[in-house]
């Protein structure tokens, strides 16, 4: 059976005055897939989202949502969505449920009692119904934004970089949520910066200076890797870096904290990097691993920069 298209984005063009802030992208989310936008600061994600979202109206290109014209049906399409945005307000002064109740009136609903009772339930809140929205941890209050997010049920969310800032174990039960969300039917589009996280989207879009670089599977996206990678831990790595970047077979060389990740292209000799590695730094940890989220969108970036604007 074909997959229906829920989201279909055209040649779409935004800027801030002078700054071009999306350069013309095109892209098709299919109902109940998890859908990724990654890329760094300024790449475009949240602008994106907001045109997704009606809330801004490209300058030019076209975006339809739900089978809704983002621009002229803007009205009929916001009672189908649901939107998260990076600076999402609870009322810290309101407990657990009186912002679901808020939320609820916002959009006009009656009759939701057995609608909060489910998402209390589902995201693990109904024993801290009556408990201030203030005093929740940070993973507990993203659990409650998204529970308000979901109280019209929605068909499809957007989330704009739902877990940044959540404790690494808030953001696996953030996932976990999502996971059912998502098996129930709704499809989800999000930006994250944790490309851990993208791991977990069907599809992922590589986000770059305003454009869509690569759209992919996160198995078809690290076929960009064709060398082997290695993991060095070291002291210092930036003096490793160095090293690495001048020895034969070396594609690419990045830092990953306390540790450099080094493609090798077929054919040339680990061995060789590994011995000069050692002559100059301390080595810990010297071995292969499969190419991570992180590799192919450093690949991707070294290849697309530098191009026409």
């Amino acid at each position: 059976m074909a997959e229906t298209t829920v989201l279909r984005a055209s040649g779409l063009r935004f800027s801030f005055g002078k700054t071009a802030a999306l350069r013309g992208v095109d892209l098709d989310v299919a109902k109940g897939e998890i859908f990724g936008l990654v890329g760094p600061d300024g790449a475009g994600k949240t602008t994106l989202i907001r045109i997704f979202c009606g809330l801004l109206p490209p300058d030019s290109g076209s975006c339809r949502v739900l089978g809704h014209d983002t621009v002229k049906e803007k009205m009929r399409l916001i009672r189908k969505i649901g939107y998260l945005s990076q600076r999402f307000s609870l009322y810290g002064d309101l407990s657990v449920g009186e912002n679901m109740d808020f939320f609820a009136e916002i959009h006009g609903l009656k009759g939701y009692a057995a609608r909060k009772t489910e998402l209390l339930e589902y995201m693990d809140l109904n024993r801290f119904k009556n408990r201030l929205a203030g005093a929740l941890s940070g993973g507990m209050k993203q659990k409650l934004a998204l529970a308000c997010t979901l109280i019209h049920t929605p068909e499809i969310l957007f989330l704009d970089e739902p877990t940044n800032g959540v404790d690494p174990v808030g953001r696996r039960d953030f996932w976990n949520i999502l996971a059912e969300v998502s098996a129930d039917g709704v499809t989800i589009v999000i930006s994250t910066p944790y490309l851990d996280e993208a791991e977990r989207c069907r599809r992922v879009a590589f986000m770059e200076g305003g454009r869509v670089i690569a759209c992919e599977t996160p198995a078809g996206a690290k076929e960009h890797v064709s060398g082997r990678i290695f993991e060095v831990v070291c002291d210092p790595v930036q003096v490793a870096r160095t090293i690495a970047r001048r020895a034969a077979g070396v594609v690419s060389v990045h830092v990953f904290g306390d540790k450099i990740h080094a493609e090798l292209s077929a054919g040339a000799d680990e061995q060789a990097l590994r011995a000069a590695l050692e002559k100059a730094v301390r080595v810990s940890a010297f071995r292969a691993v499969r190419p991570t989220l992180e590799d192919v969108f450093i690949r991707l970036l070294a290849e697309k920069r530098g191009e026409a604007a």
